[in-house]
């Protein structure tokens, strides 16, 4: 019969993507843990891990394995949480994913205020504009802005972006500044790659109350959000960037919005987990807290009703 110490070990490795790393967490000697995973291998007849010098990756067989053992250390977790009490202190690794900007802004300062409140809680943080499978990569939750598209997740809305159009005064002073959509297709612009597809992202308007996509024959490109907010800032042309990228500037009067009328609907933003599965205490406060952040949208100068 095959032990639980070797299910937490394989569980681990997986989580963690190195025998040592999952033996400093487990607190076990990483040749423990190797012979633990490989008894494991042995009893199921299957190879579980693609072993290198450096790493581990999980073939196939490994990865469905690990789909089920995560549900069962999450149980595991609430009953240890259950039976030290309800409200025992949240601890061990929290895993993220966060959307690079805002999760530096407003994410990230959230969890460390979180991680000092509760000294037994390890950040494990994915600062990445890609999409990750949260499931697959053992994730405890992510931040995603946007539509969401994966049902498999459980979803709670913390906040909006909205996206503002705005160039700087030295820029619109050599080359005027636009007064309708139609004439934007006049002014050099500085565009995002995506870095999913490599394409531009296209610009998102409104125009007589229905959304306008452009794509914009690109001036500048580039494939980060601050680079784009200097760019414009040293008047390379016309950006379409989130609000708090660029709130303080607008404020400043560094960079002027550019047919405030135009802007298009609020992209919502939503912490997301995996569903089907307990949910640990360390994941529980993290939800609580970025929950928080509901309230930055009744603080926030660039809001609709402002404008």
């Amino acid at each position: 019969m095959h032990s639980l110490h070797q299910y937490l070990a394989f569980a681990g490795t997986a989580r963690l993507g190195s025998f040592a790393a999952a033996a400093r967490e487990l607190g076990v000697a990483p040749s423990t843990l190797a012979k633990a995973v490989a008894r494991l291998e042995a009893d199921l007849a299957v190879r579980l891990f693609h072993r290198t010098t450096r790493q581990v990756r999980l073939t196939p067989d490994g990865e469905r394995l690990f789909r089920r053992c995560e549900r069962v250390v999450a149980e595991i977790d609430e009953l240890q949480a259950d039976a030290a009490g309800t409200r025992a202190a949240p601890q061990g690794t929290l895993k993220v994913d966060l959307p690079v900007t805002y999760g530096r802004r407003f994410v990230l300062p959230l969890l460390t205020r979180l991680q000092q409140q509760h000294p037994g809680l390890m950040l494990d943080v994915r600062l990445s504009d890609q999409f990750s499978d949260i499931v697959r990569d053992a994730t405890d939750l992510a931040v995603r802005i946007g539509r969401l598209n994966d049902s498999t997740l459980v979803a709670r809305r913390i906040d909006q972006q909205e996206i503002v159009l705005c160039a700087s005064p030295a820029y619109l002073a050599a080359r005027g500044t636009p007064r309708r959509v139609d004439e934007l297709a006049g002014h050099d612009a500085i565009v995002f790659r995506l870095p999913t597809s490599g394409r531009d992202r296209p610009w998102q308007l409104r125009q007589r109350g229905q959304p306008v996509e452009l794509q914009p024959r690109p001036h500048l490109r580039i494939g980060q959000t601050e680079g784009l907010a200097d760019a414009a800032l040293l008047g390379c042309g016309l950006v379409q960037l989130p609000d708090y990228v660029v709130q303080d500037e607008l404020a400043s009067g560094a960079l002027v919005e550019l047919l405030p009328s135009c802007r298009p609907e609020p992209m919502p933003i939503h912490v997301v987990v995996p569903a089907g599965r307990l949910v640990p205490a360390r994941v529980r406060v993290a939800v609580e807290a970025l929950e928080a952040l509901r309230g930055r949208l009744k603080g926030r100068g660039l809001s609709r009703s402002s404008r």
